[in-house]
C-alpha cells in the first residue's frame, strides 16, 4: 500500500494577504518556516520512502526540515507547480475583479475556465496526475510526501475523488495543511484531510472514507504502469 501525504507549503506573503501567487517564486515568511519545522517535529517518525516537491522555493523550503530530520533528499517536479494565474498573478481578488470584472464574475461562477492568460485547471490536473502516476510506479508501497500548492492540490484532490473541477475552489486547504490518502490497488482511502494538528502539537484528526479509484474517469488503476 502507498500512503500519499499531500502537504501545502507554509505561509508566504501572498498567502497571508490572499493574493494570487501562481508561478511567482515567493519565499516562506518566518511563520511559514515555523510551520515547516512543526510538520517535521510531528512527522519525523514516519518511515518516509520519498519526498517530492514542486520546483518552487516555498515548497522546497517547507520540505527541507523533514528531509533533514529523516535523511532523504528532496526531489523537485515542476508538474507539481502551482497553477499559473496569468494576468492575475500577484493581484488580490478585488484587484482582479477591478481589472477584468466580466471574466472574474465568470471565474467565480465556474473557476474551471482559469484566469485570463493563465493555465486551465484541467491542464494542471493532467500534469499533476502524471506526476502521481510516476510516483506510484517508483513507490508502489511506503510513505511518500508531496509538497505542492493550494490550487494544484485542490485540483489534484478533485480529480482523484471524482469531483468536477468547477467545484475545486470549494475544497478548503489552508497553508501547511496535510491530507493523507492510502492507495492500494483500485482503492483510495482518505485517512486525514487538510489536517493542521501538527501546528498545535495535537494528534491528526482521523477521517476514513473509502471509495473506488477512478471516479473521475482518470482511473488510478491505470496509473500503476
Amino acid at each position: 500500500m502507498l500512503s500519499l501525504y499531500l502537504l501545502r507549503h507554509g505561509e508566504t506573503a501572498f498567502s497571508h494577504h490572499n493574493r494570487f501567487c501562481g508561478r511567482i517564486d515567493a519565499p516562506l515568511t518566518a511563520e511559514g518556516r515555523a510551520m515547516a519545522a512543526a510538520f517535521a517535529d510531528a512527522y519525523a517518525n514516519v518511515p518516509w520512502t520519498a519526498i517530492v516537491t514542486s520546483s518552487r522555493t516555498r515548497t522546497v523550503d517547507t520540505a527541507m526540515p523533514i528531509a533533514a530530520r529523516v535523511g532523504i533528499a528532496v526531489r523537485r517536479d515542476p508538474r507539481l507547480d502551482e497553477m499559473s494565474y496569468g494576468d492575475w498573478q500577484g493581484l488580490s481578488k478585488a484587484e482582479a475583479a477591478g481589472r477584468d470584472p466580466e471574466h472574474f464574475a465568470r471565474w467565480m461562477a465556474d473557476p474551471s475556465i482559469g484566469a485570463p492568460g493563465g493555465e486551465l485547471p484541467a491542464d494542471v490536473a493532467a500534469r499533476a496526475l502524471t506526476a502521481i502516476a510516476e510516483l506510484r510506479v517508483r513507490h508502489a508501497r511506503g510513505h511518500v510526501l508531496v509538497v505542492s500548492h493550494k490550487a494544484a492540490l485542490r485540483i489534484l484532490f478533485c480529480r482523484l475523488v471524482g469531483v468536477d473541477l468547477r467545484h475545486y475552489r470549494a475544497v478548503d486547504w489552508p497553508v501547511a495543511a496535510v491530507t493523507r490518502i492510502d492507495i492500494e490497488g483500485d482503492r483510495l482511502t482518505l485517512r486525514t484531510f487538510a489536517d493542521l494538528c501538527h501546528l498545535s502539537g495535537e494528534e491528526p484528526a482521523p477521517v476514513r472514507a473509502s471509495l473506488p479509484a477512478g471516479a473521475s474517469g482518470l482511473p488510478l488503476m491505470a496509473m500503476t504502469g
